[in-house]
C-alpha cells in the first residue's frame, strides 16, 4: 500500500498491492476495470485504487467465488448508495444470494451422489481386483 497521497486522508493503493493481496493477476484488475467494476483513477500510467475500490474487489471476488456473474456482481454492487440505507442493494443481494444457495446445494447433492456411487465402485473393483490376484 501506498502512503496516502497529497490531499488524500484514505489510504491509496497500487495496482501491485491488490494484487499482491487478493492473489489476482494485473490483468484481472484491468479486465474489471474495463467492465466498470473498479474506477481508479490515475497518475500518469500508475492506475491508484482507494478503500472503496478495494472493499468493491473484495466483493467481486466473493460473488465469483459463490458463483454470480459479473453482471450480476457489477448490479449489485452499483445499487449501493453511500447516502443511504441501501434497501434495494440489500434485497437484491438477499434474492440472488438464496437463489444461489439454492443451486449450490443442489450441485453439493449431486457431488454427493457421485462420491457415494464413486465410492462403491471403487470398493466392488477392489474386491475383483482382490479375487483376481
Amino acid at each position: 500500500m501506498t502512503d496516502t497521497s497529497e490531499g488524500h486522508d484514505e489510504p491509496i493503493y497500487k495496482i501491485g498491492d491488490l494484487a499482491d493481496e487478493f492473489g489476482v493477476t494485473l490483468r484481472t484488475l484491468r479486465f474489471y476495470e474495463d467492465k466498470g467494476l473498479l474506477k481508479p483513477t490515475r497518475a500518469g500510467v500508475t492506475r491508484l485504487f482507494t478503500k472503496r475500490d478495494r472493499a468493491r474487489l473484495k466483493l467481486i471476488l466473493l460473488g465469483k467465488r459463490v458463483g454470480f456473474s459479473l453482471t450480476e456482481v457489477k448490479r449489485m454492487i452499483d445499487l449501493y448508495d453511500p447516502r443511504g440505507k441501501n434497501v434495494a442493494q440489500l434485497k437484491v443481494a438477499l434474492s440472488k444470494g438464496e437463489a444461489q444457495m439454492r443451486v449450490l446445494e443442489e450441485q453439493r447433492a449431486s457431488i454427493n451422489t457421485a462420491i457415494t456411487e464413486l465410492d462403491q465402485t471403487i470398493a466392488v473393483v477392489r474386491g475383483m481386483l482382490h479375487e483376481a490376484e
